[in-house]
């Protein structure tokens, strides 16, 4: 069925009104006589969190309909694998057509800013590029079947505490560099249908009345098309908030009189009313088809089948000592930990699915007709140790060959709406492990928890150390899968994972004080601070263990064409799209370097390996990073294979995002190609000279001596200054010295302080050269 096609100009100015607010919690608003209809939106974001009918008026956190749990964020993230994500997505897709939802609220791709942070478990990556580039898939999938998607939380919501007033306080670099990018990139190829805008308040500016965020930015800048809604009760003006570019309030407030009011008071221009109202009917419009679509199903076991292989790709290997796992066939199992019985497949809040079907460790081991010994040693609360439940274990264990030792991070202490105060797993869990290694060594630690936890403490006491995450609802199986050799694990952590929580550069301003939280650390999040800082860290970045051997060589780094011609040409359309105040649309940048290597499975063991680039800077104006990732590329290999994989860097690589331009900027210089398995083990290093952007600031008075020697056009004049000074006709400028070095620093305004009475002759002479040569 083709799209029915509305127009704003057809509805009177109380029905325009009314689209710019929900129906009730769930449901955007129709107009029946018109033709509109009202479709039904819910959460996600690993999942559809339809409410049952009995719940659709409400907000709560009630019954929902079931629905494929498929790992969250936390997980998927670790697969590395963008084409698995999008698979999950079109999934995701499908399960809304059965369901009559036109939008599925997510992906989510705040940055996990401090390990802390009670909605990790949803959210992707500490870095930006990794999660831009593969939650990517959600939207690309579930929009492939003609249903909308919610990016969301945008933006800066990367803290539970107080998450609905707080103020962030972010540079204008830290925002371009570490807090947008993911948006960003998935608006730019994607398109999401419609974007979410957050709780807080950016730099004092709620985001839902932030016209800068809303308009500039996504709209102009961007060139979003979809519509923006408020996270639900996030809008707290709707005058302003309508007027900053937010189409839709959610849930309603009733107050449809205000914008119908102000329309007419002259504090909203009906323009605006009608882009807004506008953009609510274009969206019904898109979700038409595939809401009149009766009948459909999609396969449960199909999708069931895509979760368990997502879960299979989120785990990521921390250890494996002497080959502990794999379990040995015919050994004797100890399973430890309530956990392998009852397990912790999602995050709390929103975002909790009502799964289709589960499965436990402790099933699936039971549907391959294995034995395994099972005590749960502990319960899930943060209740004392039960020194029965205990004994069980220990003694459960002593006798073992292998323990597969379940540990992790109850749901009441990890779960949206709160941050964590720890790092640590509950004492009384790593007590007991401790316990069972002194009478068992050969312990594999299974672990379950929706952000990082702590390790240092009790690592020695495991062989084996398997990162879990929150798998879904097809975990059981997955896991499995993996501990019992069937799949060899191929996850890459998504997270740093540290000593110690004060180790995290946020931790002196988290999470923040009377209102506001200052993000002091800048752009040296993550990874970006412990590499750059050779700070201890327990696991880094990008880190991963296999059954599997895998070797990369044959690294090569090749420039492509003419970078700086190249980036002149874009930044000339990007002006040129300034100039005329269109909305900048997405173009594909073109490619400046190719990184070229060989990956080759040098066991008999199948598996996947995951090859990372990253590009360090050189000698730079401001403060960068020893290195951020720009590419990567998983890759499948059988016993003995070698493949090739090739990933382009575009001229945005290497740019860092200047304040002083407003843009980005590429400087001038030499780089370095840096390809590995983790921020840490890098195999190559392969320098590469960028001619740069061209991009200079005019000079003036202001700007210091330095800084014109440094300009093309200023080094001429300063070169003419030096000649005038030679011969006499300016005063002599110092040569060496600290006296040379105060001149560099100072602005030529400032330029008596060095030269007395006379400077000020050198002064008028560089602007007026400076004039004179630019005409």
């Amino acid at each position: 069925m083709s799209e029915t096609r509305h127009r704003v100009g057809d509805l009177t100015l109380e029905q325009k009104a009314s689209l710019t607010s929900g129906a009730d919690a769930w449901h955007v608003q129709g107009i029946d006589e018109c033709g509109i209809p009202g479709y039904m939106i819910t959460d996600g974001p690993h999942g559809l969190r339809k409410a049952r009918p009995a719940e659709e008026q409400k907000m709560g956190l009630g019954d929902a309909v079931p629905a494929t749990c498929f790992p969250p964020a936390a997980g998927l993230s670790s697969s590395w694998d963008p084409a698995l994500v999008r698979e999950v997505g079109e999934a995701m897709g499908e399960e809304c057509i059965q369901e009559k939802v036109a939008v599925i609220l997510g992906p989510a791709v705040n940055i996990k800013r401090n390990p802390l942070g009670g909605r990790c478990f949803e959210y992707w990556s500490e870095d930006p590029f990794l999660a831009g580039h593969e939650a990517v898939g959600i939207v690309e999938g579930v929009q492939s079947k003609g249903i909308g998607t919610s990016l969301k939380h945008f933006a800066a919501n990367n803290q539970e505490t107080d998450r609905l007033r707080v103020s962030a306080t972010i540079s204008p670099r830290a925002l371009r560099e570490i807090y947008l990018p993911a948006f960003e990139y998935i608006v730019k190829t994607a398109q999401p249908w419609t974007v979410m805008c957050s709780y807080n308040r950016i730099n004092g500016v709620h985001s839902a009345q932030n016209r800068w965020l809303l308009t500039d930015v996504l709209r102009r800048e961007w060139g979003f098309q979809g519509i923006v809604m408020s996270d639900w009760g996030a809008d707290h003006d709707r005058v302003a908030s309508l007027n900053a570019g937010l189409n839709l309030e959610m849930p309603p407030s009733g107050t449809d009189d205000q914008i119908v009011a102000a329309v007419r008071d002259g504090r909203i221009a009906p323009e605006q009313l009608d882009s807004m109202a506008q953009g609510m009917i274009d969206l019904v419009a898109k979700a038409q088809p595939a809401m009149s679509r009766d009948g459909y199903r999609y396969n449960r076991d199909r999708h069931y089948d895509i979760a368990r292989r997502a879960a299979r790709e989120s785990m990521v290997l921390l250890k494996n000592e002497q080959g502990t796992l794999p379990v040995r066939p015919g050994a004797r199992v100890a399973v430890i930990g309530e956990f392998a019985r009852t397990p912790r497949y999602q995050g709390g809040g929103s975002s909790h699915i009502t799964p289709d079907r589960m499965s436990s460790f402790l099933d699936a081991v039971s549907e391959r007709g294995a034995s395994v010994d099972f005590a749960p040693g502990f319960t899930l609360d943060l209740d004392p140790a039960d020194p029965a439940l205990e004994a069980q274990a220990i003694e459960t264990a002593r006798h073992a060959d292998i323990v597969l030792m379940f540990m992790g991070l109850p749901e009441a202490a990890e779960s949206e709406g709160f941050d964590r105060t720890s790092l640590d797993i509950p004492d009384k869990q790593t007590n007991l492990l401790h316990k069972i290694a002194a009478v068992n060594p050969h312990v594999a630690v299974i672990l379950s928890n929706g952000s990082v936890v702590s390790v240092a403490q009790w690592r020695d006491d495991a062989q084996a150390i398997l990162e879990s995450w929150l798998l879904g609802e097809a975990g059981g199986d997955a896991l499995a899968d993996v501990v019992f050799g069937d799949v060899s694990p191929s996850g890459k952590l998504a997270q740093t994972i540290p000593l110690d929580i004060n180790d995290d550069p946020t931790m002196l301003n988290w999470p923040g004080e009377e209102g506001h939280v200052d993000y002091g650390e800048g752009v040296f999040v993550g990874y970006r601070y412990y590499d750059t800082y050779r700070k201890p860290v327990a696991y880094p970045f990008g880190f991963g263990l296999s059954y599997a051997t895998f070797d990369v060589h044959d690294v090569r780094v090749r420039r492509l064409g003419d970078d700086a011609a190249q980036g002149a040409a874009e930044r000339a359309a990007d002006d040129a799209e300034r100039a005329d105040g269109a909305a900048r649309t997405h173009a594909v940048r073109e490619a400046v370097v190719r990184v070229d290597a060989t990956v080759t499975n040098t066991s008999d063991v199948p598996g996947a390996q995951v090859v990372e680039v990253y590009v360090a800077p050189g000698k730079s104006q401001v403060a960068r990073p020893v290195h951020e990732l720009k590419g990567f590329a998983r890759v499948d290999l059988a016993p003995g294979e070698s493949k090739t994989v090739s990933i382009t860097l575009d001229e945005r690589a290497f740019a860092y995002w200047s304040q002083r331009f407003d843009d980005w900027h590429v400087e001038a210089g030499d780089y370095t190609v840096e390809v590995g398995t983790s921020s840490r083990d890098i195999v190559a290093r392969i320098p590469v000279h960028l001619d740069g952007d061209g991009k200079a600031m005019p000079l003036d008075e202001w700007s210091t001596f330095g800084e014109w020697a440094a300009d093309p056009v200023g080094a001429r004049v300063v070169a003419a200054v030096e000649r005038e000074s030679d011969e006499g006709r300016l005063p002599k400028l110092p040569q060496d010295g600290i006296m040379r070095i105060f001149l560099m620093a100072v602005p030529v305004n400032s330029m008596p302080m060095i030269l007395g009475e006379e400077g000020s002759k050198v002064s008028r002479f560089m602007l007026d050269e400076y004039r004179r040569i630019r005409g």
